[in-house]
């Protein structure tokens, strides 16, 4: 098999000729480097591209970008009031320091906002990107194509404060504003179904797990996701699930959403997974990616003990509808890009 048939047979719940070792994305190693062209060549390595083109707000929502020292100030336009963005950068990272949105009213402010869907410029600038970068890598791994879901939409507009806030005030507000983030989601994503795109990486189910619990899970994340699920799958596509945090208590939901792949079902002390259960669940229903994590034990532990979870992971996790892979951190470094190689070189051996 080649990579991507290797990889695309565990999504569907099958047994490949080996279990995938599958890196996501090359953290923090140089894309043209030569240690980054030996995982493309020795792993099945999953990248990401694409993105979802601002299919919230569209692009009809008037702003004012201004940018002074670090800081980046955007204010939108509405026809009700101001709303203001304000990203802060580091010489390691940035990060939205003020959110647009502060409680219920500004939300349906947004809302009541004229919208008009992302141009056809700005759609086939991401489908461009996911193509290139789909045959630049050809049979050695997979491309998804990032995608958030609408729960992405209250999670990006405010604070994580104001997000917990408006879920326990005006929960009414949460539910429509989702609602509508996933009618302008599902617009989006059938016009990149409709130009070929076949695997998407849905983002966000996190938000809710992690800090609104079971009842808004299944309101903001089952109910609207089994729509954009459904939607993949009419056009023959894979619909692959990433969730941080802990997942046990979630995993019949993510089951009924319908989606092919789950990542990355944290161990204990990230998260609660307890493998052998989590594949007595998802076994013939969800393909499970995952969870050796890439900074703790990736980028720290010794070949040897990377080695020997890998193989625990196997047993418990494999053969079929598994694929050994991090926790999708996106910073992992060379350490840990010579266990994956390790880790892919074991598995060819036990052939």
């Amino acid at each position: 098999m080649t990579s991507r048939e290797r990889v695309l047979c565990a999504f569907h719940r099958g047994t490949p000729d080996r279990v995938p070792v599958s890196p996501q994305h090359f953290g923090r190693i140089p894309p043209d480097s030569d240690l980054a062209a030996q995982l493309v060549r020795e792993t099945d390595i999953m990248l990401y591209a694409g993105w979802a083109c601002d299919c919230f707000v569209g692009s009809a929502l008037p702003r004012d970008v201004e940018t002074t020292g670090n800081m980046t100030r955007t204010v939108y336009h509405t026809p009700y009031g101001d709303l203001t963005r304000v990203v802060t950068r580091t010489p390691v990272t940035s990060a939205c320091t003020e959110f647009p949105c502060k409680n219920a009213d500004d939300v349906l402010k947004l809302l009541a906002t004229p919208y008009e869907p992302p141009t056809e410029q700005t759609v086939q600038e991401a489908l461009r990107h996911f193509f290139q970068r789909k045959d630049w890598l050809g049979d050695e791994g997979v491309v998804l194509f990032e995608l958030p879901n609408a729960l992405c939409f209250p999670a990006e507009w405010l604070s994580p404060q104001d997000f917990c806030l408006l879920w326990a005030d005006a929960p009414d507000v949460m539910e429509e504003m989702v609602r509508v983030g996933n009618e302008r989601l599902l617009a989006f994503v059938e016009r990149v179904l409709k130009a070929g795109v076949d695997m998407f990486r849905i983002v966000g189910g996190e938000y809710a797990s992690t800090q609104l619990g079971p009842v808004a899970y299944d309101r903001l994340v089952r109910r609207p996701d089994r729509e954009l699920v459904a939607l993949m799958h009419d056009y023959g596509a894979i619909a692959y699930f990433h969730n941080h945090g802990p997942i046990m208590r979630y995993l019949e939901a993510i089951v009924d959403i319908g989606v092919d792949a789950l990542d990355p079902l944290e161990a204990p002390p990230w998260g609660d997974c307890d493998m052998p259960k989590a594949k007595s669940i998802l076994k013939g229903r969800v393909c499970i990616v995952g969870n050796i994590d890439d900074m703790e034990v990736m980028n720290q532990r010794s070949t040897e003990e990377v080695l020997a979870i890998g193989k625990k992971l196997i047993e418990e996790a494999g053969p079929d509808g598994f694929v050994l892979s991090g926790t999708a951190s996106g910073t992992y470094g060379e350490h840990a890009a010579r266990n994956f190689i390790a880790l892919a070189r074991y598995v060819r051996s036990q052939m």
